[in-house]
């Protein structure tokens, strides 16, 4: 059952297709920009840019800096052509604006950007890798001198903001424009107006330079709890800022990328991707699971006539490889994130490594205990029991080993340990869990 909301973006849409566009415009400036984007990314191409065309600038910017990449608003802004787009990215912060351009290409690029009167920022920040705190940050920055009073600094604070601005902190520079300090909205308004800003700023609780990645932006607002973190060169000056809400989205996009790589997925394919772009990204890690998955049946191969005098262990082999697999999938994750959130130094892999084989030990002593106990129940050979117990034992140990292990070499080698990962982890718990089965099969029960 669709909620009101709901029911209002799809009357909205429905307007839109039905080119009902001045109740479209009337309906779409009482709509949030999110839900605003959601809606023109669901609509036909043709549709879509009538619609843009129709709205407001301060609107249509609005809902285009929430679109995401994958629905490719750069495309609008080629639709509607340069004059058009030059003022839909005038109504941008210039985070956003390069963000939207940065996707042109070189040539269109040009004739947009020729349109816009203020076109020094976005150029700017188009220098900067995408991935970066420079690529992040937004130059729109409210600045004030330290020497200033308050009244005085209140006074410059309008003059650089817009209405609709809503500045997080007010920076105190010195005359060069370095960074000296932050003043929160609220001090200036309760200190007397005769004070100087640099009788009630504060140091900032962190700084980035622009070149640093993304990830560690993140990290670093979340461990200082800040809302704004300002950016600056290698002389102190201040640059721009990043902002939350930006962080958010690059959380989100790692954690994506993260969790694609994980499984073995190319991480640049989208996920509205066509199923040919799916094969494509995907089939040569399937390939590469093909492989590694012979090793484990190889071991079956070897062992055929043990299999043939003792059929019930082939009950037990799914068994043993899942739990040790699973074993595996536990401590490659915890491994994995602790690289990712940059945790884990380098003088403690063999501790880690060593913890994650404790784990499985223990692990698989009492699930050993379990299926062991089970098997000797249910009967068969006179020490299949022993057999069970000590697969399983010996595979969820060889789990924690991979897991950890993996991971660790990958990340020691230059390559990104979250890649595949999973699919060596399995392999190699495949086959050491065949490999214990029936050779202890062969050794006890034959």
């Amino acid at each position: 059952m669709s909620s009101a909301p709901d029911l209002r973006l799809d009357e909205l849409r429905a307007l839109a297709e039905q080119d009902d566009l001045r109740a479209f415009v009337e309906r779409a400036a009482r709509v949030h920009p999110s839900d605003l984007a959601d809606v023109l990314a669901a609509l036909e191409e043709g549709t879509r840019v009538r619609a843009v065309a129709e709205l407001p600038p301060e609107i249509a910017s609005a809902a285009l800096a929430e679109m995401e990449t994958a629905e490719h608003p750069e495309e609008i802004l080629l639709a509607v052509g340069p004059d058009y787009a030059a003022e839909l990215l005038e109504e941008l912060p210039s985070d956003d604006a390069a963000d939207i351009v940065g996707e042109l290409p070189p040539d269109a690029r040009e004739a947009v950007l020729a349109e816009v009167e203020d076109r020094a920022d976005v150029e700017r920040l188009l220098t900067y890798s995408e991935d970066s705190a420079g690529g992040l940050m937004t130059t729109e920055v409210v600045a004030v001198d330290q020497d200033a009073t308050l009244s005085e600094a209140i006074a410059e604070i309008r003059r650089q903001s817009r209405e609709e601005d809503e500045p997080y902190d007010v920076y105190a520079v010195d005359g060069a424009r370095r960074l000296v300090g932050t003043i929160p909205i609220a001090r200036l308004v309760v200190q007397s107006p005769d004070r100087r800003v640099r009788d009630v700023m504060r140091a900032p609780a962190a700084v980035v330079r622009p070149e640093q990645d993304q990830e560690q932006v993140a990290r670093i607002m979340a461990r200082y709890n800040v809302a704004a973190v300002p950016v600056v060169d290698a002389g102190e000056r201040l640059l721009g800022l990043i902002t939350f809400d930006d962080v958010i989205d690059v959380v989100e996009a790692e954690t994506t990328e993260d969790l694609l790589k994980f499984g073995g997925v190319n991480p640049h394919e989208e996920l509205g991707a066509s199923w040919r772009v799916a094969v494509s990204s995907r089939l040569p890690w399937t390939l590469v699971n093909m492989i590694t998955a012979c090793f484990g049946a190889s071991v079956v191969y070897l062992f055929q006539g043990t299999l043939s005098r003792a059929v019930v262990l082939a009950v037990w082999m799914p068994i043993i490889a899942g739990m040790g697999g699973n074993a595996g999938t536990q401590a490659l994750a915890v491994t994995v994130r602790r690289l990712a959130l940059k945790q884990l130094p380098r003088g403690r892999a063999v501790a880690v490594i060593g913890k994650e084989m404790l784990v499985g030990a223990v692990n698989g002593v009492v699930v050993g205990l379990v299926v062991g106990t089970l098997a000797s129940a249910l009967g068969g050979a006179q020490f299949l029991g022993v057999v069970v117990l000590l697969a399983m034992w010996g595979n969820l140990i060889v789990g924690g080993f991979a897991g950890a292990f993996i991971p660790l070499v990958l990340e020691r080698l230059g390559a990104d340990p979250a890649v595949a990962s999973s699919m060596f982890v399995t392999a190699l718990t495949d086959t050491c869990g065949f490999l214990l089965l029936l050779g202890l099969g062969a050794t006890l029960l034959l």
